[in-house]
């Protein structure tokens, strides 16, 4: 016979265990982010101590240490805010797992940043301010450092808050309250401005609409047709071959600028030479990959998933080579003051600085990607293979179409509006058919409000949390630019 005294006794020991095993569990998720923020004041630390090593004592030595700390600080929130833009919807899609997305990422982020980062940088950012109203005095090196210093703080305010926002706008915001704080309101130029303020609207409504129509033409030409196998057979090779034309149009055009010089029509000359290879190359691997499939829409999701891998890659590797400017650039501009001890417009980076850059991004992503990659991937709206293709495609044609028509537009914006785009496509076809069919079996007015309330397909909380942040980022940089620049004044100077 058992002895109920002993089982008690296991029964109690399991209770504890158990409790010690939650208290175990619970302290392990609590640290967990304390373990990001101590490996990423050790990267800033030792961004700090390269500055110190590379540039040695010398008159303004201090200020390069300090201006690497805040360069490495702000690359580490590039790559957790912006990436999410890049591998959200593959994640979304389940196209990636969430660690496959994050090494890639990482990777190619870092290819882009190092191998066409860029040689040459803007030290005034776009020709924002005036550089000859700074330069008097320090005014210039505090103006680059409290830029730096603004646009990582509130790029990581929105990815606290979980607002995928464009660090461009973060880093223009703070060199425009940098510059007014230095020479006021006279030193920038408000034509510049003002077409940075158009891409606000420009940019999320173009991708959106992009993306929404190429969602409509896949439903159209793929989805709803009798035998959806034989339809994705002629056209799924076509819209790869589409892909690849814009990505390799977008590649020369933005990625690879830095280390060759073309035109749009040479640039989509090239990218539809690319376009052709890839479609005769994907006609017999789709044929393979379609035999044996069943007529239904779970079986096209396969087809569209190496495409969307793919581009998630080239999108990583584009944005690495364009916004790691955002995070070096002010830092080259002070080195080369230092050096030079003057103002140019335009500056070199050296290797060192682009490293910084190029880790940081990585770093970020790695440590704080996740929460905004979830938010993009599948937390706006519902995304799969099909979709998130329509989202990556609207990135690449909206910066080809905006750079043909001389529109100033955000990366960001661009692939975030996308995701609206097709959420608010399928919100309006389903009530679209639903309406018809309302028509035909028409519902108590009571019932139909209800149901009209559950196809809500954009996360209404979202979507305006996303808007204001985008709204604000500009004004809110310069704020806190402004405020940084007479701190640092009064404190260094």
């Amino acid at each position: 016979m058992s002895d109920p005294n002993a089982a008690h006794q296991w029964s109690t020991l399991d209770k504890d265990l158990n409790r010690l095993s939650r208290v175990e569990a619970a302290t392990m998720y609590a640290a967990r982010p304390l373990v990001g923020v101590g490996i990423s004041l050790l990267f800033v630390a030792v961004a700090a101590v390269v500055a110190l090593l590379l540039t040695g004592s010398a008159s303004g030595g201090f200020l390069i240490v300090v201006a690497a700390a805040l360069g490495a600080y702000m690359a580490l929130n590039i790559g957790a805010n912006d990436v999410a833009n890049n591998m959200g919807p593959a994640v979304g899609a389940n196209a990636l797992s969430m660690a496959g997305a994050i090494a890639i990422a990482a990777i190619f982020e870092s290819a882009g940043a190092l191998l066409a980062g860029g040689d040459v940088v803007s030290t005034i950012s776009k020709g924002i301010i005036d550089p000859a109203s700074l330069e008097s005095g320090h005014s210039f090196v505090w103006a680059m450092m409290a830029a730096l210093l603004s646009a990582a703080v509130w790029v990581n305010v929105a990815t606290w808050v979980g607002a995928p926002v464009s660090t461009t706008h973060a880093v223009v915001g703070g060199v425009m309250g940098a510059g007014i704080a230095a020479a006021g309101m006279g030193a920038v130029d408000w034509g510049t401005m003002g077409s940075i303020a158009l891409s606000w609207v420009v940019s999320p409504l173009l991708g959106g609409i992009i993306a929404a129509a190429m969602l409509a033409f896949i439903k159209w030409k793929v989805i709803y047709v009798e035998d959806k196998i034989a339809a994705a057979r002629i056209w799924v090779p076509v819209l790869i071959g589409v892909m690849a034309a814009a990505f390799g149009t977008y590649l020369v055009m933005k990625g690879l600028k830095h280390l060759m010089s073309v035109d749009i029509g040479i640039a989509l000359l090239i990218g539809a030479a690319i376009g052709l290879g890839c479609y005769f190359a994907s006609v017999p691997l789709i044929r393979r990959q379609s035999q044996g499939l069943e007529n239904r829409n779970r079986s096209l999701k396969t087809l569209f998933q190496l495409p969307l891998v793919v581009s998630a890659a080239l999108l990583s590797f584009a944005h690495g080579a364009n916004d790691v400017a955002n995070a070096v650039g002010p830092l080259a501009a002070i080195v080369h003051a230092r050096d030079s001890m003057g103002v140019a417009t335009e500056v070199a980076i050296p290797m060192w600085v682009m490293l910084i850059g190029a880790l940081g991004i990585s770093f970020g992503l790695i440590l704080f990607g996740p929460k905004l990659i979830r938010m993009v991937g599948n937390q706006i709206t519902k995304l799969n293979p099909m979709r998130a293709y329509c989202v990556a495609l609207s990135a690449a044609v909206t910066v080809i179409a905006a750079s043909w028509l001389g529109l100033p537009v955000s990366s960001t914006h661009i692939a975030v509006g996308g995701v609206f785009g097709v959420g608010f496509f399928r919100e309006w076809y389903m009530e679209r058919r639903t309406r018809q069919i309302a028509e035909a079996r028409p519902r108590p007015p009571q019932i139909a409000a209800q149901e009209r309330q559950r196809r809500k397909l954009v996360r209404r909380s979202h979507f305006l949390t996303i808007v204001a942040a985008w709204v604000v980022t500009v004004p809110a940089a310069a704020s806190i630019s402004a405020l940084a620049f007479y701190c640092l004044s009064a404190l260094l100077d």
